[in-house]
């Protein structure tokens, strides 16, 4: 339309005017056409451009709202991750607490099963040194609330209500004490124990006394017969630990004995080092 109206205008001049500002203005007006195609194809790249810049950003918000999803589920999954680590920590600690408990538990199983076999075993030896009194009916070889000990009668060793020992029990003991003195380690501890008939003397006020006597009176031959001193106690039960029925006449000759006890050795036992911490030194 505008070259139209120019070229009508340039036409209607032409009778008008000279040659040469004809022309000049024609190409004045291709000048003008030339601008305005070149300010056209500008508008245009301009309007691409626009349009590139605004598709790219389109692309990198929508880009910027994926990346955001990916990093919102990323930081769950580091969330479930830590919360897992943090978990497995926690059994691995319970599992390796269990495992360090089981394997206390099992060290000291060990030890326990040791000193029972060490005990068996040496309840054997104990048996084998006394076999011949044993089969001469002179004594008997007992486990007793966890103790070993050796039993003797009363009667074979004293006449009723004395604590005076008998000839033959004297042979007896002198046995005895050869067979103490040989085992190595060990204490011994004397204990009278009497039936329930009560006794009542000047030396022997009760059964207290009578069964302390005759510990005693068995402690004294044992030193003689080669038992060292330090390695021997005496103590009286009298009536109340019986090891039979005291009903009877049976019951209470049974009741009527001196037992040797072999003094446990604790060192042996679990424990030990902690209960040696605590003891009062000798003299303390």
């Amino acid at each position: 339309m505008r070259r139209s109206l120019a070229l009508l205008v340039l036409m209607g001049l032409g009778g008008c005017v000279t040659q040469f500002r004809y022309d000049q203005a024609l190409l004045a007006y291709s000048e003008a056409l030339q601008d305005n195609d070149r300010l056209t194809a500008a508008e245009q790249a301009a309007l691409a451009t626009r349009l590139q810049v605004e598709s790219e950003r389109d692309a990198l918000v929508a880009d910027q709202a994926t990346l955001s999803e990916a990093v919102v589920a990323c930081e769950a999954e580091l969330e479930q991750a830590r919360a897992r680590l943090v978990a497995s920590a926690a059994d691995a600690g319970e599992l390796e607490a269990d495992v360090e408990a089981m394997r206390e538990a099992l060290a000291e199983l060990r030890l326990r099963k040791q000193a029972a076999d060490d005990a068996l075993a040496e309840y054997r030896d104990l048996v084998q040194r006394f076999q011949a009194l044993i089969d001469a009916g002179t004594l008997q070889v007992r486990v007793v609330d966890g103790r070993m000990l050796v039993e003797l009668a009363t009667d074979i060793l004293f006449a009723p209500g004395s604590a005076s020992v008998s000839a033959d029990g004297e042979a007896s003991l002198a046995s005895v004490a050869t067979i103490l003195a040989d085992i190595p380690e060990r204490d011994f501890q004397i204990a009278g124990h009497t039936d329930n008939v009560p006794i009542s003397t000047q030396r022997f006020p009760s059964n207290w006394e009578l069964g302390s006597a005759r510990a005693i009176a068995v402690l004294r031959l044992l030193t003689s017969g080669g038992v060292d001193a330090e390695r021997l106690s005496a103590t009286s039960y009298a009536q109340y630990r019986p090891a039979a029925d005291n009903d009877t006449p049976a019951g209470r000759a049974r009741n009527r004995r001196i037992e040797i006890v072999v003094v446990p050795d604790l060192s042996s036992l679990p424990g030990f080092d902690e209960l040696q911490s605590l003891a009062v030194p000798r003299g303390g």
